[in-house]
């Protein structure tokens, strides 16, 4: 078999629909968007749990607890490994200098550094967080794993 001998399975490919062509084309008159109403009209989109102005179950029901996930801030993962990518220049690293490496983001704040890899040089590195295995690589190449 090759590349140009490769056909579509049968039924993976349809026409496209052609609405308000007429009556022959099977979509004429309401063009598959039933009678009137608000769904019937162009631009028409109603948010997920509206109940036509009733008041929605969502607000009758009662809210209780607290849930931290909305004020949680994940931590952006640097391993050890990618520090050997930064340039020979460099030996301090904080998360300006991983940004301008183009290895974080540069609206970053929370950085934390794993252990995965191998690190050769002494690097200072700042970091909010650090595994053990990570600070006991950068220690062993000579660096400073600093807690900021």
């Amino acid at each position: 078999m090759k590349l140009h001998e490769l056909k579509n399975v049968k039924g993976a490919i349809h026409r496209k629909k052609r609405v308000g062509c007429g009556e022959g084309g099977g979509h004429g008159k309401t063009s598959g968007r039933g009678g009137k109403g608000q769904s019937a009209r162009s631009g028409s989109s109603i948010r997920p749990g509206f109940e036509g102005g009733q008041m929605p179950l969502y607000r009758k029901l009662p809210h209780r607890g607290f849930n931290q996930a909305a004020f949680r801030v994940e931590p952006i993962i640097v391993n050890v490994g990618d520090l050997s990518r930064l340039d020979a220049s460099v030996s301090e690293v904080n998360v300006t200098v991983l940004a301008n490496a183009g290895l974080v983001r540069h609206d970053e704040k929370y950085l934390k550094v794993l252990g995965d890899g191998e690190i050769t040089r002494a690097f200072k590195v700042t970091a909010a967080k650090f595994s053990e295995s990570a600070k006991a690589k950068i220690e062993k190449a000579g660096g400073q794993a600093i807690v900021a």
